[in-house]
């Protein structure tokens, strides 16, 4: 019986352990969403923290929307001449990054470059005992660290996807007028003519809350570190995979919430 039940109560005990730790999160978002709006504030911080999390991203972002709109063109292509709909490319091309592609994949671009750095970073200064020093100085940890890096990621992603949609659509305006035979006026025309603007918007509000889970998700598993340079390791890696997840289920509430029918 006890060989039966111990799968069993070893599935009970990670569930009980996810449970847990998606408590401990809730709990420290709340406490950071708290403290953005009570004084002291920290200005440089704040600033290093958006020139680190959005100017910084940048390049890997634009790489990444400008490859991802061209295969997207060609899928597009590809998939469209079985149905006489070639024509649909600028279209979907357009609506496709800007819905999803170009909010998610930014988003995961920023998770993998950003949440490592945060929970590393901040690991690192709770080994080293940088943060019982701040505390000994009557700074506030959850000011000085995480309310400046959960509001430059909150406002730095949007920026970043809606300059990722717009290098994605013109990688896939590349690949339409020189490898699709498009005629570059009429796929602007119909890129311009099809794209709405709540599609630009509801992407961008992906963005902001993308950024709040990769900020907040460095700074937790930072803040968890546990000693020594294989806690800092743990909390790097829990950063980044858990901020990688939560944007595909928050990806998901998000859509259902904006296009359900």
């Amino acid at each position: 019986m006890s060989r039966v039940l111990s799968p069993v109560a070893a599935l009970g005990r990670s569930v009980l352990a996810m449970l847990a730790m998606i408590g401990r999160v809730a709990l420290f978002a709340l406490d950071a969403v708290s403290h953005v709006f009570r004084p002291p504030w920290y200005g440089r911080e704040f600033l290093t923290a958006l020139v680190q999390i959005g100017w910084l991203s940048l390049p890997v972002v634009g790489m990444t929307a400008l490859f991802t709109g061209g295969a997207l063109a060609l899928q597009i292509y590809s998939g469209g001449a079985r149905f006489q709909a070639e024509f649909a490319v600028p279209s979907i091309v357009a609506i496709g990054m800007v819905r999803e592609l170009g909010p998610v994949l930014g988003g995961l671009m920023v998770a993998a470059r950003v949440a490592s750095s945060i929970a590393a970073e901040i690991g690192t200064m709770k080994v080293t005992e940088q943060i019982d020093a701040l505390v000994t100085l009557s700074t506030h940890p959850m000011k000085y660290l995480t309310v400046p890096r959960i509001v430059a990621a909150t406002l730095a992603v949007p920026v970043l996807v809606a300059v990722g949609d717009s290098i994605g659509i013109f990688g896939g305006f590349l690949v339409g007028i020189t490898r699709l035979d498009f005629n570059a006026a009429a796929y602007l025309k119909n890129t311009v003519d099809f794209l709405e603007l709540w599609d630009v918007t509801s992407g961008l509000i992906k963005g902001a809350v993308f950024g709040f889970i990769v900020a907040l998700c460095g700074c937790f598993f930072g803040m968890q570190s546990e000693r020594g340079a294989q806690g800092v390791g743990r909390a790097t890696k829990g950063a980044v995979v858990t901020a990688s997840v939560l944007i595909f289920a928050a990806n998901y509430l998000l859509t259902e919430v904006f296009f359900a029918a």
